[in-house]
């Protein structure tokens, strides 16, 4: 039977065959249509909206307006000095955990679902936990004073630790779950190897292992100082969030929800994807710098 037309044209199912498109390809479209309607257009929108001042001034009043104020500029340094620490913190506490539960043995399933619990918290429950653990009347200052240790009650919540804790807590099974997928992904004949030629326990982690994790050790970096950088109810509730904690996303909601200023409320959305992609950018550049070889992975 013929698939061509009437008028004696190729189907259009061959017509775009032969341009490769077929059934495979067309599984990719409802993807590109959820990124299209759910972030593309609301980026261009919001970008587009960021230029329109409610006050005049031109279309980058709102971007001179944020860095003219050192109370709006300074929450960018206030949003890192959280969210970097707390990315390095994940990243390297994810890898000694990592590289002890890399292997099978006896409850492994079990220390692994404690390690990723905090996933199941959420935010809120996980600030409730810290105020009631490490608050002035928690169980941890308790056992300060009860010991003698302390005087009086630390200050642990309500300022810059209790947010660090805090994305610590919530932020480290995710650091966990990407390096343990990286390590496994070794090919582990390359230890064997070393081991073969001599090269102790720490050698083989210093020369083989760590040089070939650097490269996921870095995306781990990246997406855990994305969701640091983006904290919002952990400086509200374990918090100052009128001091210490005052971050780029708390000014950004009140410009928008509070002030109804959507335009600044998207400029300072705008910035906060910008300082984000900047230091992205910079620990990639440096991932490419440090490692260039083949990962071992096995596929």
């Amino acid at each position: 039977m013929s698939a061509d037309t009437p008028e004696g044209r190729p189907a259009l199912r061959h017509r775009l065959a032969e341009r490769g498109v077929d059934r495979t390809t067309m599984l990719v479209l409802p993807g590109v249509a959820f990124l299209l309607v759910l972030f593309c257009y609301p980026f261009l929108y919001g970008l587009q909206l960021s230029f329109q001042s409610a006050e005049g001034g031109g279309p980058f009043a709102n971007y001179r307006k944020f860095f003219a104020e050192p109370y709006l500029r300074e929450t960018i340094w206030l949003t890192l000095r959280l969210a970097v620490p707390a990315a390095l913190i994940n990243c390297l506490a994810a890898v000694p955990v990592a590289f002890r539960t890399r292997g099978v043995f006896r409850g492994r399933r079990l220390v692994m679902t404690l390690l990723v619990m905090p996933i199941t918290l959420g935010t809120v429950l996980t600030a409730q936990g810290l105020l009631g653990y490490l608050g002035p009347s928690g169980w941890f200052n308790k056992i300060l004073t009860g010991i003698g240790i302390a005087d009086q009650p630390l200050g642990l919540v309500h300022n810059y630790w209790g947010v660090l804790a805090s994305l610590v807590i919530s932020g480290f099974p995710f650091s966990y779950l990407l390096t343990l997928s990286y390590l496994t992904g070794i090919d582990p004949s390359l230890e064997q190897a070393a081991a073969t030629l001599g090269a102790g326990r720490r050698q083989r982690f210093r020369h083989v292992l760590l040089p070939l994790l650097a490269p996921g050790l870095a995306i781990t970096f990246c997406l855990s100082f994305v969701l640091a950088f983006a904290v919002f109810p952990s400086a509200q509730l374990v918090g100052d969030p009128r001091g210490s904690t005052h971050v780029i996303s708390i000014e950004a909601y009140e410009a928008a929800f509070q002030q109804f200023d959507y335009p600044m409320g998207s400029a300072i959305a705008v910035i906060m994807a910008a300082v984000m992609l900047v230091v992205v950018a910079l620990v990639l550049a440096w991932r490419s710098l440090l490692y260039r070889g083949a990962t071992g992975g096995k596929g």
